[in-house]
């Protein structure tokens, strides 16, 4: 028994033994291996890569440093999963256009624009910037102005009524809109109209139409009113240049305008200061409202609408041309809003004016009397259409 343990522990001995000298000759192959892989200086050979020495034994590259010029291909190789070429390209297409053609024409590879302020915004990209702009002043400053007027018409029509109607009328009128001005007044006015509910809806109808009928009828009506905006501007515009000369001669400056200012129109009092064809207040929405926000709607809409010929359309331009365009249209809703409610529902017998072309003596009284006035001194004639346009008789 004694010897078969000692001849146990014997191999197991031998065993212990074979396996140290063939681990230590491992080590050995081992350090062999990397002693071979060290390069020094001199034996790197002269048309080596400065950068980085190949391997006298396994034949790998070693990696470059990064340089700041790099393209996102050489950083790639230097530093694998480092983009940052790639999005500083990305960053800076505003000021260096890429290569990506995202446009026919004008910008080029531009995929972000390049930092600016409009007034009112903090220091951004142009993109950023008109948003914050349409989001921050626009939209609720705006619409707030618009709230204001109708509050304000409301307030004083259930208060103060309908102005005028203090005398009789006498059974003889005077002419006082052509059929001519009447046609070209109710082709802008029309237009006026579709372009306002139009443009309120586009700017205002997501946070007041969208929750009400859903998304679907939403996208279906928003799309039909941008388009027939877009079909009614250029009808507008060639409507306002006719009316403006249609009406030009009537609203220079003239007595009587002063002090019917002075005096408020008589809004408040009740007798309306004397006035000419036009009092002062519809001169103000002639030079104001017409040719002013008029002529700007007008001109930033047909860029807006890209039928300016010879101009090219970049983003940058597009969005002043948009930042003008809405804020000249609220202001101009807002002002036609006063000129509206007077020529319905303000001031009784100024509808059948716009219908008919024709007032009451009593009306040509009480709210034109110095045009009234020259009508019966003979200076203006009471009727300048023909006779086929004639609905009534004319004043003596």
């Amino acid at each position: 028994m004694r010897r078969l343990i000692r001849s146990w522990l014997l191999v197991v001995a031998g065993m212990a033994a074979l396996g140290s000298v063939a681990i230590a000759q491992d080590g050995n192959a081992a350090s062999a291996s990397a002693a071979a892989a060290v390069v020094t200086p001199s034996a790197t050979t002269a048309g080596g890569n400065s950068n980085g020495a190949v391997a006298a034994a396994g034949g790998g590259v070693a990696a470059t440093e990064p340089q700041p010029g790099d393209t996102n291909a050489q950083r790639g190789r230097s530093q694998p999963g480092n983009n940052a070429p790639f999005w500083r390209g990305v960053r800076d297409s505003g000021r260096t256009p890429g290569t990506v053609n995202n446009l026919q024409v004008g910008e080029r590879g531009v995929l972000i624009q390049p930092f600016t302020t409009y007034p009112g915004t903090r220091l951004t990209n142009a993109g950023e910037a008109w948003r914050q702009i349409r989001d921050g002043w626009i939209i609720p400053y705006g619409g707030s102005l618009v709230v204001i007027v109708v509050l304000a018409l409301a307030l004083y029509y259930f208060t103060k009524g309908p102005l005028g109607g203090h005398e009789e009328n006498t059974g003889r009128v005077i002419e006082r809109f052509t059929y001519f001005e009447r046609a070209a007044h109710w082709s802008n006015a029309i237009a006026f109209v579709i372009l306002a509910i139009s443009g309120l809806v586009m700017a205002f109808g997501k946070f007041l139409l969208l929750p009400l009928v859903g998304g679907l009828l939403f996208g279906w009506l928003t799309y039909a009113l941008k388009t027939l905006h877009n079909f009614a501007g250029p009808l507008f515009a060639v409507s306002l240049i006719i009316v403006f000369f249609a009406f030009l001669r009537s609203n220079w400056p003239g007595r009587g305008d002063l002090n019917w200012l002075l005096k408020g129109g008589g809004l408040f009092s009740g007798k309306e200061p004397p006035s000419g064809r036009f009092n002062a207040g519809e001169k103000i929405v002639f030079w104001g409202g017409v040719l002013v926000l008029g002529g700007i709607v007008v001109a930033s809409g047909l860029v807006l609408d890209k039928l300016i010929p010879g101009l090219v359309y970049p983003r940058d331009d597009m969005q002043v041309a948009h930042i003008v365009h809405s804020i000249a249209a609220m202001l101009i809703v807002a002002l036609f809003l006063g000129h509206i409610y007077l020529g319905t529902i303000g001031m009784r017998g100024a509808y059948r004016a716009m219908t008919t072309g024709y007032v009451d003596e009593a009306w040509a009284h009480e709210h034109h009397l110095l045009w009234y006035e020259d009508i019966k001194a003979g200076k203006i004639p009471a009727e300048r259409s023909s006779a086929s346009h004639r609905l009534e008789q004319p004043a003596a």
